[in-house]
């Protein structure tokens, strides 16, 4: 027997659109740091509408710094949405604190406020909170949850770029939001991230971990003042990315069209999909469907 192989996802890009991009790279032997990663940068800032954006190599590696920069450790606890892709876990246990699940709602797949409530103790010391398939319904009520309890909320916005709730873009809702450029995500960077926060703080304190501990005077000359990492996007994914970023709303226009599309076939037979917030701005990252008890698997 033959089987179909459907691709999940393709990247919103032609060879035609990114051989430009390579060329500049290349001729100006710039690989990190350059203009790809300005552009790319800028274009965060301006969609998100945050204060401060620092490109990463994985939306993994920009949870594990946020974590980091929040000291973080043996201990501790961080609440997470149990419904989630394993990194979001796995960066806790990495720094040795432990990762307290909370229930989700069955519709829209994110975090129940009343669980959380249920889970905050003394030693919890952040809150992740996931948007669920680029789903960011909810996330004001955790906000003001985390505020109340004196809590830093970390939103792990893989899935989430272009989305928003209550007029609010995600990027500019939480204390830290970790986005992805994955192949399987909306915007595709071969491998990526980024860190977006409207807190001055964290960002001197993300712009020190990100770069080794690395400062510049205003001479440009440089010193290391702590340790830190090297978890920068490269010039070559930046320009991958950023090509996508110009057409991101008519990507999505084109998402939510085919979405309509499942809805108008599936629905009627008894699927539901995932709830999306009245108040939100969906990004249409996954059409998704419950099937219900109703629906038998082999028809």
């Amino acid at each position: 027997m033959n089987m179909i192989k459907t691709r999940i996802v393709r990247p919103s890009i032609t060879f035609d659109e990114l051989e430009p991009a390579i060329k500049d790279i290349i001729t100006s032997g710039i690989y990190t740091n350059g203009k790809a990663v300005s552009t790319f940068t800028r274009q965060i800032l301006k969609i998100t509408k945050s204060k401060f954006c620092f490109p990463t190599t994985s939306a993994t590696t920009a949870l594990w710094t946020c974590l980091k920069i929040l000291k973080i450790t043996s201990g501790d606890e961080v609440l997470i949405s149990d419904f989630s892709y394993p990194a979001t876990a796995n960066v806790v246990e990495d720094l040795g604190a432990k990762p307290v699940f909370v229930d989700v709602n069955l519709e829209t797949f994110n975090m129940l406020p009343e669980d959380l409530l249920c889970k905050i103790s003394s030693k919890t010391k952040a809150v992740i909170f996931v948007d669920a398939l680029g789903n960011p319904s909810g996330l004001h009520e955790i906000k003001k949850i985390c505020k109340k309890h004196n809590i830093v909320l970390i939103e792990d916005a893989a899935c989430a770029i272009g989305s928003s709730e209550k007029n609010k873009m995600c990027g500019s809702i939480s204390d830290l939001t970790c986005f992805s450029f994955h192949p399987r995500k909306i915007i595709c960077a071969g491998e990526g991230g980024a860190i977006t926060t409207n807190d001055k703080n964290f960002a001197k304190q993300l712009g020190l971990k990100l770069t080794h501990g690395l400062k510049k005077d205003k001479n440009g000359n440089v010193d290391f003042i702590d340790y830190g990492y090297n978890f920068r996007m490269s010039e070559m994914q930046a320009a991958l990315a950023s090509i996508q970023l110009k057409k991101l709303d008519k990507i999505i226009d084109k998402r939510s069209n085919i979405l309509n599309i499942y809805k108008e076939y599936l629905l009627p037979l008894g699927f539901k999909n995932q709830k999306i917030s009245n108040l939100v701005k969906f990004n249409v990252q996954s059409a998704t469907f419950i099937v219900t008890k109703n629906i038998s698997a082999k028809k």
